[in-house]
């Protein structure tokens, strides 16, 4: 489903050029659940957002079931990722002035989606009771869970995860944990998650471990 050909991406220039990622090329198939691992600072992250298509390579290619999407112009570059990925992030980047169901059905406003089956979503991810209420207003992992009903709301292919687990306790990072895992496997949703945490990537089918902005 996704495959990348010597991706690279510099930041700067002369004697304060950084390289994030330098040549990596791999492929993630479909329904696959992917963990990449590394240090701060490995190009783990960069990896993710050039995936998603919230960042663009310097060199090198993007492939979505063989589309390219590195050369993307901006516009088409959005539209792709509001119909085909869904993003997790460590500290939910819910918009505090918003409702939780509000913050969940974003996308599918911006996508004119009208039935976008969001109570079955709420139910299964154990939300129903409180999507009337403001980020402020829920716990970690409900903000969490409604951070992933967003990422599901216009039923992307792909879950893309930065630190799902990051900003949890414990008990409620097992949770995020085994929604993203019933995900992969009751809907066949390709799920990557970047993050620093062993024991999290060990419940991954694969490990792509990353050091310096190389595929180690």
């Amino acid at each position: 489903m996704i495959k990348t050909e010597n991706l690279t991406r510099t930041y700067g220039k002369g004697e304060g050029k950084v390289t994030a990622l330098d040549g990596v090329s791999l492929t993630i198939n479909d329904g696959e659940m992917v963990a990449i691992i590394g240090k701060s600072g490995s190009g783990k992250s960069t990896l993710l957002n050039l995936i998603g298509g919230l960042d663009k390579p310097t060199e090198g290619r993007i492939f979505y079931n063989d589309r390219e999407i590195g050369s993307m112009k901006d516009s088409e570059l959005s539209e792709f990722r509001l119909k085909n990925v869904g993003f997790v992030f460590q500290f939910f980047d819910l918009i505090p002035e918003l409702t939780a169901e509000e913050n969940v059905l974003l996308p599918s406003r911006l996508a004119k989606n009208k039935d976008a089956g969001a109570d079955e979503i709420y139910k299964a991810l154990d939300i129903s009771d409180r999507v009337k209420h403001y980020p402020s207003e829920l716990s970690g992992g409900q903000q969490q869970r409604a951070a992933i009903a967003r990422a599901l709301i216009n039923s992307p292919d792909v879950i893309l995860c930065d630190e799902p687990t990051g900003n949890l306790d414990k008990a409620s990072g097992e949770e995020v944990m085994d929604l993203l895992k019933r995900l992969n496997k009751d809907q066949g949703k390709t799920i990557v998650i970047v993050t620093h945490d062993k024991e999290i990537a060990g419940q991954c089918n694969r490990v792509i471990e990353i050091s310096d902005g190389i595929i180690v």
